[in-house]
């Protein structure tokens, strides 16, 4: 195996003292059948978090049945989830760039698998809590090696498509969640939904054991302990406060977080072994793609929570049932992301196509809010296919602008910022819902038939503002700049 150290003029082999040049990582020694390899296990890994989220979505009545947890309550099984992937998402990468990325991708997957275990076995509500912490920690691990790799691996010129194809993956886990998670939970009960993750887990494991280099382009440096400890107690207290609002504790709490963000920042600009480079946010190109990256999950990821629910309670629709319903939006997704990604790699102007996805996000959330408590499945299939379409301009197109915005010992920490940015956005989008549902369903959250037309009212609510910040973050991805290549 090839030890490769990105940005450094030469790298040592493993196996031998000859050294060799490298380019950026896109020279000989990763030849088409690595590449493939590579791909291969990074799209089968891109599998697995998908699956985790909108599998439990399905499962959340049953979850709330059997634990007697209200609507409220229910939201934390996938906001724990975000919370831990966030919180070590940066320090993992950093921790990715030292043993290297391969190496953190495998370990990654192996504490996803362990809290599949936990949450298969949970006898409370507390430990399936617990689990999703530990998904949380290893999906933190995956997502910001993956890109990177497939960053890394891949010249400039077959970047797009080779993300496209990547992110064509995760939606295509998208597609097969609600269905799959339906049946399952109907079949076998919802703690089989995370036992069906670990055979395509072992399978990426397997596959990226069969690439021979290793990228590791900070082998040797140091770990800053205390960053990390700033940063995790940062993004908790923020974090803990949004989606706790409107209680008077959180306010404080978002405060306490945003005081800690701005010492890690501080931090991380005289740190010798810093988590993160904040110099890459003073490319114009690069922080307006993340901004565009974090609104359009905001504005998005509440869809699935609050559409799981209305299918299974105003609309009397079964698990499997509304799986299959859902099954529209991500199905489009993954038809049309690689498609596009393609496209944008022959665009001059790569702002095109995220704008138009994330005017077209917002205008399938403009048909959400027209549903009512006499459900039109009409409506719902074309507020899906009007999302599924925006996601495919904006997703693939979006994500090739940032990794080509920066260097290639930047990749890793690009990657991670990407990561960050999509989780923080879905926890925010979720403590979006959770607020609208405290401070408009207070403690009556359980789902009945006198607590449906609050409940509509809350979907309402939430999407309108998520309809707005899309349209914010459709000017934000306007206003950034025409894309200039770090490696062109």
């Amino acid at each position: 195996m090839h030890q490769v150290s990105v940005g450094d003029p030469q790298f040592r082999s493993e196996s031998d003292s000859d050294t060799h040049p490298v380019n950026g990582m896109n020279d000989d020694m990763i030849g088409e059948k690595e590449r493939r390899t590579l791909l291969v296990a990074c799209c089968t890994a891109a599998f697995i978090t998908p699956l985790l989220s909108t599998m439990a979505n399905l499962s959340l009545v049953s979850i709330g049945d059997e634990f007697d947890q209200g609507s409220h309550s229910l939201g934390y099984v996938n906001t724990m989830f975000l919370l831990s992937s966030v919180i070590f998402m940066v320090p993992l990468a950093k921790v990715g760039d030292m043993i290297g990325r391969r190496r953190m991708f495998i370990v990654g997957i192996a504490i996803t698998l362990s809290g599949c275990i936990i949450a298969a076995i949970s006898p409370m509500y507390s430990a399936l809590l617990l689990s999703r912490i530990v998904m949380g920690a290893g999906a933190a691990a995956i997502s910001c090696t993956s890109m990177s790799l497939i960053t890394d691996a891949f010249p400039r010129e077959m970047r797009g498509g080779a993300i496209g194809l990547q992110t064509m993956c995760v939606y295509i886990g998208l597609a097969i969640g609600p269905p799959l998670g339906g049946l399952l939970n109907d079949i076998l009960g919802w703690r089989s939904l995370f036992l069906i993750v670990l055979p395509i887990g072992i399978l990426a494991m397997f596959l990226v054991s069969r690439c021979p280099f290793e990228i590791a382009p900070d082998n040797g440096g140091t770990f800053d302990r205390w960053g990390a400890v700033l940063y995790a107690v940062a993004i908790t207290f923020t974090m803990m406060g949004v989606i706790n609002v409107p209680e008077a504790w959180a306010f404080v709490s978002i405060l306490a977080g945003l005081v800690f963000l701005i010492l890690f920042v501080r931090s991380q600009t005289v740190s010798v072994s810093r988590l993160l480079n904040v110099g890459l946010f003073r490319n114009r190109m690069f922080t307006g793609s993340c901004l565009a990256t974090f609104m359009s999950y905001v504005a998005s990821y509440s869809l699935s929570f609050f559409l799981a629910l209305y299918l299974q309670s105003i609309g009397a629709m079964s698990a499997s049932e509304a799986g299959a319903l859902m099954l529209v939006q991500p199905a489009i997704q993954a038809v049309g992301t690689p498609v596009f990604g393609r496209l944008s790699d022959h665009m001059s102007d790569k702002r095109i196509l995220p704008t138009a996805g994330m005017v077209l996000i917002a205008a399938g959330l403009a048909v959400f809010m027209t549903l009512g408590l006499d459900m039109s499945i009409y409506r719902v299939i074309v507020a899906m296919v009007v999302v599924g379409f925006g996601y495919s301009m904006f997703s693939a197109p979006n994500t090739s602008v940032i990794m080509s915005s920066v260097g290639p010992r930047e990749t890793g920490e690009a990657s991670a910022v990407v990561s960050v940015m999509r989780q923080t956005g879905m926890m925010v989008s979720m403590g979006i819902a959770m607020c609208f549902i405290s401070v408009m369903m207070g403690s009556t959250d359980n789902l009945a038939p006198d607590t449906f037309g609050l409940f509509v009212d809350v979907m309402d609510t939430t999407f309108a503002t998520c309809m707005v910040l899309c349209v914010v973050g459709a000017v934000l991805s306007m206003m950034r700049g025409k894309a200039q290549s770090a490696d062109a």
